[in-house]
């Protein structure tokens, strides 16, 4: 390096620093956005326009929501990708996310384009249809896709989420078959289940509501252990599978957000993360909080990303040219 670029360099340094300093010390001035990448109106929405509303009140500024749903939970994405790490931009960041890095062709990386923020909480999932359905256990579908191959219908939240796996996982491995209806979020999932349209779906616990109505009837959840809620209805291990399906998620920004920043957002966000009514609206979908802080999610998101490409490469799913 000349001396000249030298020179040049270090004023580049320490104008700006002060320059980052600044804004950092003016943060939030205007309004955040929080990328939601599912439908408006599930629960996984419901109870983030919750938790923004109660950040707002310890950030000073407000914080909006804004929905992109589609293609399986994964669009929020591009938006951090493109976006300036100011912390005006931040997202809630599901799991399907690194299931599409192997099997997708996408412009992004789960790890590298994202700075974690917070762990907020995980969901699990059940095996759902309508009250009139002559399914009256998980064993009843089982044995209809073994005497009718082709003609079980179910849906999920959208191709590559944990339900598509674990469905995958159980019908293939015993080489069945079934129709997948993917769906853009779990509000017009649940609907279509409940109204005949496809014969079972397995959805995020944000069914619960319509369990208690009498509008689904729940066949098996995916925990790793019986729901207190729902204590009656047995795990998939319950009935032989060795399989649970999990999805934890949190909120982060663009990859080089200023460590300043992150800490003001954490710190606003564990504070309405904490708050009972956050929890009470998680209760609503047998969701509790599971609280990570920066460097502790950002560990948790690495491990997920290693066992997400393992679990890939086990069922021949990784696209061609995956890393």
């Amino acid at each position: 390096m000349s001396r000249r670029q030298w020179v040049i360099d270090l004023a580049a340094l320490t104008v700006g620093a002060p320059f980052a300093r600044a804004r950092a010390e003016t943060f939030p001035s205007h309004v955040i956005t929080l990328w939601v990448p599912w439908a408006a109106g599930g629960a996984t929405d419901i109870s983030l326009r919750v938790l923004a509303e109660l950040a707002s009140r310890h950030l000073g500024q407000r914080v909006i929501t804004e929905n992109r749903a589609g293609a399986g939970g994964t669009l929020a994405m591009p938006i951090l990708q493109q976006a300036e790490p100011d912390g005006y931009t931040i997202a809630q960041l599901p799991q399907p996310i690194f299931h599409a890095y192997f099997t997708q062709k996408v412009t992004w990386h789960p790890i590298n384009d994202v700075t974690p923020i917070i762990q907020v909480s995980g969901v699990t999932f059940g095996l759902l249809v309508e009250p009139g359905s002559p399914f009256k256990t998980f064993d009843d579908l089982i044995a209809f896709a073994r005497a009718r191959p082709g003609e079980l219908s179910i849906a999920t939240n959208g191709v590559g989420t944990s339900p598509h796996l674990a469905l995958e996982e159980i019908f293939t491995s015993r080489g069945l078959s079934y129709i997948h209806v993917p769906y853009k979020g779990v509000s017009e999932q649940v609907n279509a289940v409940a109204a005949g349209q496809v014969m079972a779906g397995v959805s995020s616990t944000g069914f619960g509501p319509a369990v208690d109505a009498g509008k689904l009837r729940l066949l098996a959840v995916f925990s790793a252990r019986r729901s207190r809620r729902w204590p009656d209805v047995p795990t998939l291990k319950d009935l032989g599978y060795d399989i649970v399906a999990q999805s934890p998620f949190g909120i982060g920004g663009p990859r080089g957000m200023p460590e300043n920043i992150v800490s003001i957002l954490h710190d606003c966000f564990r504070k309405a993360v904490s708050d009972p009514i956050f929890g009470q609206e998680l209760a609503k979908y047998d969701q509790e909080v599971d609280y990570l802080g920066p460097a502790e999610y950002a560990q948790s998101r690495r491990a997920l990303f290693a066992k997400e490409r393992a679990y890939v490469e086990k069922l021949k799913l990784a696209r061609d040219g995956a890393r």
